[in-house]
C-alpha cells in the first residue's frame, strides 16, 4: 500500500543558529551527508542581517523570519544510494525549480526509524549588483530605526541626541541592498502542497521497488489526513485523540462510498460542518485543538444520516420489486440459468483455428474486485441490518417507563451497548477490507474496480462477440463444404 509523503515547513528566527545545529557531528546521532548550493556562511549571515533590517523598518510585531526549512521523510529503501549524491540531488532541483539557495543535511533519527532530509531555504536571492543609496541631505533615525523628518524628533529634554538614535550625514551610505524582495510564494499555504508533488515525484523517480513508492495526499477528497507526531511533542495525547476521530470520519466516508451516496454529497458535508465550522470555531474561541473532536463527530452524524437514508431507500425500492414479481427467481437461481445459457451457447461454437481475444490486465482483474466488491456490499447491509436493531432497541427503551420497568432497561441498555460494539468493529473491519488488497481506502478501490468493470464489458461486447461472428461463419463454411463433398460422390456412384 502506498504511504503518503510527509514533508513538514517551518519559519526559522535564527537561520545561523539552524544551520549550526543540523550540520553538527556532536548534536545529530546519525548525520550522513551535508551539501550547500552556497555554502558561504557569510552569505547566510547577511541574509539574516538583511531579513532583520527589513523586519525592522517594517514595524511588523512578532518574530522575524529569516528562512524557512523543510524537512522532508524518505523512504528506507534510499538508504543505500549514495549519500552524497542523494543530498545534492534534491538540494540542487529545488534550487533549479525555486531560484533560491538552500542548505541541507541528511539524517537518521537515533532509533534509526525516521530517513529525512532537512533543507533550509532562503526566500531571497543575492543580487548580481548591490543596490547603493547615498544620503542627498542629513538622514535621522530614532532608537527602533525609523527615520523621521527633523534632528529634533531625536533630542531628549537636554538637547542631546538619545542613546539608540543616530545621525546619517549627507554623502554617506544609508542604504545597501544586496538581496532582493522576499518572494511572495513562499508564505502561501499552496506552496507547500506543490512542494508536497514536487518532492514526491523527486522520490519516486528514484526508488527501485514499488512498495516504496509514496503519494501525496489529496486534500480535495472527502477524506481527513491524520498527523505525524513528532519526537517529545507537548500535543502527542491530544494529537492521538483526533486522529482517532479523523479515522473514524474515513470509515464513515468509506461506507458512504459503499452505500452509493455521490461523492459530491460527501464533500459538501465535509466542507459543511467541519470545514467551515473549523473556521468559525477559530474566528470565535481563537486556536482551540480540543474542539476539533467534536465539530468532527457532529459531521459524522451528519454523514450516517445520509447513508441511513440512502441505504433505506434501497431496501424500499427492493421491496417494491418483490411485490411486483412475487415469483421472481433468486439471484442463484438467476445465475445458474444465465450459466446454463452460456454453456449452450458455447456449445453452438466450433472453434476453427481462430485465436480467442485476450483481456488486457485490467480487465483480468474484473473477476477479483467483482467479489470484493460483494464482500462490501454483504459486509455494509450487516451493519445496516444491525443498526435497524438498535433503532428498535432505543425506541423500546424509551417507551419503558415506569419505576418497575428498571430491570427492563438496564437489559435493553446492555444490548444497545452489546451492538454499539459490534456495530463499530465491523465499520472497522468495512474499511480494512480493501486495505488488505492494497488500498489505502474504499474510495480508490472502486476507481479501479469501475475502470476493470469498463474494460472487462468492452471485451465481452466487443472483442468477443467478434470472435463468436468469426467462429460461425468458419462454421457455416464447413457445413457448405460438406456439403459440397457429399453431393460430388453420390454423382460418381451415378456414373
Amino acid at each position: 500500500m502506498p504511504r503518503h509523503s510527509f514533508i513538514q515547513m517551518t519559519k526559522l528566527h535564527n537561520v545561523m543558529g539552524r544551520i549550526d545545529y543540523i550540520t553538527s557531528t556532536v548534536k545529530q546521532e546519525n548525520l550522513y551527508a551535508i551539501y550547500a548550493t552556497q555554502p558561504l556562511r557569510t552569505f547566510w549571515k547577511d541574509l539574516a542581517k538583511c531579513n532583520r533590517e527589513e523586519f525592522a523598518k517594517s514595524g511588523t510585531i512578532g518574530k522575524c523570519i529569516e528562512a524557512r526549512e523543510l524537512i522532508i521523510a524518505l523512504p528506507e529503501g534510499l538508504y543505500h544510494y549514495e549519500h552524497d549524491y542523494l543530498i545534492k540531488h534534491f538540494a540542487t532541483d529545488f534550487k533549479k525549480k525555486y531560484g533560491v539557495d538552500c542548505y541541507a543535511a541528511l539524517h537518521h533519527n537515533k532509533r534509526k526509524t525516521n530517513f529525512h532530509i532537512h533543507l533550509i531555504f532562503a526566500e531571497r536571492t543575492k543580487l548580481d549588483k548591490p543596490v547603493v543609496k547615498v544620503a542627498s541631505r542629513n538622514m535621522f533615525y530614532d532608537e527602533n530605526g525609523k527615520h523621521v523628518r527633523t534632528k529634533k524628533e531625536i533630542l531628549d529634554e537636554s538637547g542631546n541626541i538619545r542613546n539608540g538614535c543616530k545621525i546619517i550625514r549627507k554623502g554617506e551610505v544609508y542604504e545597501k541592498k544586496e538581496f532582493s524582495v522576499k518572494d511572495d510564494r513562499f508564505k502561501r499555504d499552496s506552496f507547500l502542497d506543490e512542494a508536497k508533488v514536487f518532492f514526491t515525484n523527486e522520490i519516486n523517480q528514484l526508488v527501485l521497488h514499488e512498495e516504496d513508492k509514496l503519494k501525496v495526499f489529496d486534500k480535495n477528497s472527502p477524506y481527513l489526513a491524520t498527523k505525524k507526531i513528532g519526537k517529545n511533542n507537548p500535543m502527542e495525547e491530544q494529537i492521538k485523540a483526533d486522529n482517532e476521530v479523523r479515522q473514524e470520519w474515513n470509515r464513515t466516508v468509506d461506507r458512504a462510498i459503499v452505500s452509493g451516496a455521490p461523492e459530491e454529497d460527501i464533500s459538501r458535508i465535509k466542507k459543511k460542518e467541519i470545514t467551515e465550522k473549523v473556521r468559525d470555531s477559530i474566528d470565535l474561541y481563537g486556536d482551540r485543538p480540543d474542539l476539533l473532536a467534536s465539530i468532527i463527530k457532529l459531521a459524522i452524524a451528519v454523514l450516517e444520516l445520509l447513508i441511513n437514508r440512502i441505504m433505506l431507500a434501497a431496501v424500499g425500492m427492493a421491496e417494491r420489486v418483490i411485490d411486483v414479481m412475487p415469483g421472481a427467481n433468486t439471484s442463484e437461481e438467476t445465475d445458474k440459468q444465465s450459466y446454463d445459457k452460456k454453456q449452450k451457447t458455447k456449445a453452438k461454437v466450433i472453434v476453427t483455428g481462430v485465436p480467442h481475444p485476450k483481456m488486457s490486465p485490467l480487465a483480468s482483474k474484473y473477476v477479483q474486485f467483482k467479489n470484493i466488491y460483494k464482500e462490501l456490499q454483504r459486509q455494509n447491509e450487516a451493519i445496516f441490518n444491525l443498526e435497524r436493531n438498535r433503532g428498535n432497541l432505543e425506541i423500546e427503551l424509551s417507551d419503558c417507563n415506569g419505576v418497575f420497568k428498571s430491570g427492563k432497561r438496564t437489559e435493553l441498555q446492555k444490548q444497545i451497548d452489546e451492538l454499539d460494539l459490534i456495530i463499530n468493529n465491523m465499520k472497522r473491519q468495512l474499511s480494512s477490507i480493501v486495505k488488505e488488497y492494497g488500498y489505502d481506502n474504499v474510495r480508490e478501490f472502486y476507481s479501479d474496480y469501475y475502470a476493470s468493470k469498463g474494460e472487462y464489458e468492452k471485451y465481452n461486447i466487443r472483442e468477443v462477440e467478434k470472435w463468436k461472428k468469426k467462429n460461425e461463419k468458419s462454421e457455416d463454411r464447413s457445413s457448405i463444404d460438406k456439403k459440397v463433398y457429399y453431393n460430388q460422390s453420390i454423382r460418381g456412384k451415378k456414373r
